[in-house]
């Protein structure tokens, strides 16, 4: 069966999936109004004379998190000049009464405003702002963007479960394998995950971000650590407990790839696991030890089978407390840790790679790679316009 033939199939009869084509945004999706923006304060226009590296900014409102980067380019790549990021919890109560809460939005919008804030201090080139999951599935999420816009002057973009898949695989592309005939990435969100299968047997000169080409299938599934600890309880898991969301989870699953092109493709070896999520981070964390979460050491790092399934004893082995005192977990992740563990551990059950590469980037590094290779590319035409404008103009007798 061809890669064509078999786009989608991942998701039993339904298509979701197939390839995705890359490309940065454009107009309104771009995420930033900035016109609309410098009228309310909240970033200034850029002047054209203006001689500072040229920054970019990306903004993921998610379930959970609410969190933000502020980087310039470089090379191939950028560097992160300011970031942001807090635990809002904006999804909380939203599976049990189908809208935002009050205090929820308000955690949220009192974060967004220290985000403003930063923006309208960075002299941003361009920007993409998202909303995931919360506000998809909320009744009130697009008056909630609107609420955003009216008191922060924030043009937050609500977008769909593909863009996401998309924009997860541009961030974290750099940390696939070279050696990978394919790859496995998840992103457990807080209330929905989503799980990208990356086919690299054809990927002649493809590289970063470009791999976005390779995405063979997707699926979202309508869970993730909020939405499956409010459903099992999160703050005492014993196995049994953990059993049960792990079951959930593989229900799920169970009806993705029931031709079982995907599950072949991993028995032959040669496709390891990506994951971008807290869950990861946390496992790696515990891995190395650390006293204290450290960004620079965790991503990137490997786990095999075995180790993983270590990491999540260890896990369920501590109370409540044990977790919250743990520097990589911590009160705000106490209850939530072992929800995501249980959705690795069905990914896991149902596609046994033997190896996971962490990953603390995703969503907001694929924005910004994208908003600079777009600028890249307009600024690249903009030249040629230049130097075909100046040859076909009269020369001076």
């Amino acid at each position: 069966m061809s890669v064509q033939e078999d786009q989608g199939k991942l998701t039993g009869g339904k298509l979701i999936g197939g390839k995705l084509a890359g490309g940065a945004p454009t107009g309104r999706t771009a995420g930033l109004d900035r016109a609309r923006l410098a009228s309310h304060g909240a970033l200034p226009l850029r002047s054209s004379s203006h001689t500072r590296s040229r920054r970019y900014a990306a903004l993921d409102l998610g379930t959970n998190n609410c969190r933000l980067l502020i980087a310039e380019a470089r090379g191939s790549g950028f560097k992160v000049v300011d970031g942001f990021s807090r635990i809002v919890r904006l999804g909380e109560r939203l599976a049990a009464d189908g809208v935002l809460s009050g205090p929820a939005m308000d955690r949220a919008i009192a974060a967004l405003k220290i985000c403003a804030d930063k923006l309208s201090g960075a002299d941003i080139t361009s920007a993409r702002l998202v909303a995931t999951e919360a506000c998809r599935r909320a009744a009130n999420g697009t008056a909630f963007t609107d609420r955003i816009r009216t008191e922060t002057g924030l043009d937050i973009e609500i977008v769909d479960r593909e863009t996401e898949a998309r924009l997860a695989v541009a961030g974290c592309a750099p940390l696939i394998d070279d050696d990978a005939e394919g790859v496995l990435l998840f992103d457990i969100g807080g209330g929905s995950s989503e799980i990208v299968w990356i086919d690299l047997t054809s990927r002649y000169h493809l590289s970063g971000a470009a791999l976005v080409r390779c995405i063979r299938a997707w699926t979202s599934l309508p869970v993730g650590v909020v939405t499956l600890a409010e459903r099992h309880g999160g703050t005492e898991v014993d196995e049994r407990v953990f059993a049960d969301m792990v079951a959930d989870v593989r229900t799920m699953l169970d009806r993705i790839d029931p031709k079982g092109v995907l599950a072949e493709a991993v028995a032959r070896g040669k496709i390891h696991l990506l994951g971008t999520s807290g869950t990861v981070t946390t496992l790696a964390g515990l891995f190395l030890g650390l006293k204290r979460y450290d960004r620079r050491q965790v991503d990137g790092t490997w786990l095999d089978h075995t180790q993983i399934g270590q990491l999540i004893g260890q896990l369920l082995s501590m109370n409540f407390s044990e977790r919250v005192a743990n520097p990589c977990i911590g009160a705000d992740r106490a209850d939530l840790v072992l929800a995501g563990c249980a959705i690795l551990e069905a990914i896991r059950q149902r596609w046994p790679c033997e190896r996971l590469r962490v990953a603390d980037r995703g969503l907001r590094e694929g924005m910004l790679m994208e908003l600079i290779e777009h600028d890249r590319l307009v600024r690249q035409r903009s030249r040629r316009q230049r130097a075909s404008a100046l040859a076909a103009a009269p020369t001076l007798a």
